[in-house]
């Protein structure tokens, strides 16, 4: 049984990915911010369907050392059942209305939806290694017409929540381009989604009044979960790795002229310092 880890896997996209690979037949380890949001999400997918293999564990991943202990917690899942890891979906993510940080001091949107999947991934890539395994990012047509802000990533000096938003999906996608680079070549292969707009409740979430009125009348606009979640399973599902790997409904897709390999390259040394890792010493 090829076993997945799905991070933001109790409510939205993560939960519906992770209902979709449960019924066809994957082993789901689901990630979810709180104790409480993951046993009810636990409840909901064996009542969808009582033979399906899950389990949660919560962390808030926000933090980069939550990251880490949650990473030795997978560790420790892993060896004790199969050793190895098929998929990690890092799909967690987050909207803020305002400049916030973490504990290590870092933007929180840009820590959430980039840092934590450079970490945990970076943690997971032995498991990975294993099984020839697949990294998908949540990624987010947004990423298109902005840069990375080298100088001052997270916008501290002059903050923009839309701006840093797309910044941070920019950042996943240089950081699906930057595996590929390092990896394929060893059987490892990255891929983005863009789930397009979905109606979840990502804009509603310790948001001001303003971002958390204009996103409750957006998603109605938005497609349901279960949508999206189709390209997840296409690209777990496929036998020979897609070689694209920024997929919509899917499909590939097209994506920034920015995410080039000196840009990705760029970034990795700079998460590298941040989360105080190295990706060369993971082979």
């Amino acid at each position: 049984m090829k076993t997945v880890v799905i991070t933001g896997a109790t409510s939205g996209i993560g939960f519906e990915t992770a209902s979709l690979l449960t019924e066809k037949g994957y082993e789901v380890i689901g990630i979810g911010s709180s104790a409480e949001s993951c046993s009810s999400a636990e409840k909901q997918l064996l009542l969808r369907n009582p033979s399906a293999q899950v389990r949660f564990y919560n962390a808030d991943l926000m933090q980069l050392s939550e990251v880490s202990r949650i990473a030795k917690v997978l560790k420790e899942d892993l060896e004790a059942h199969c050793g190895n890891l098929y998929a990690l979906i890092n799909n967690a993510g987050c909207v803020r209305s305002w400049y916030m940080t973490t504990a290590e001091g870092y933007e929180q949107q840009f820590s959430l939806n980039f840092l934590a999947a450079f970490l945990l991934t970076y943690e997971l890539m032995p498991m990975l290694k294993k099984s020839r395994g697949r990294v998908i990012m949540t990624g987010s047509k947004s990423h298109k017409g902005v840069n990375v802000h080298w100088d001052d990533v997270m916008l501290s000096k002059c903050y923009n929540p839309l701006l840093a938003y797309k910044q941070s999906k920019l950042c996943d996608t240089l950081f699906a381009k930057g595996l590929n680079d390092m990896f394929a070549a060893k059987g490892i292969r990255a891929y983005v989604v863009d789930p397009g707009l979905v109606k979840t409740d990502i804009g509603n979430r310790k948001t001001g009044a303003l971002v958390n009125s204009i996103w409750s009348f957006r998603k109605h606009f938005g497609k349901a979960p279960s949508e999206p979640a189709k390209t997840y399973a296409f690209l777990c599902e496929q036998q020979i790795e897609p070689k694209g790997f920024y997929y919509h409904n899917c499909r590939e897709n097209a994506y920034s002229k920015v995410v080039t390999s000196e840009n990705a390259a760029r970034l990795f040394k700079l998460s590298e310092r941040l989360c105080g890792i190295r990706y060369g010493e993971v082979f």
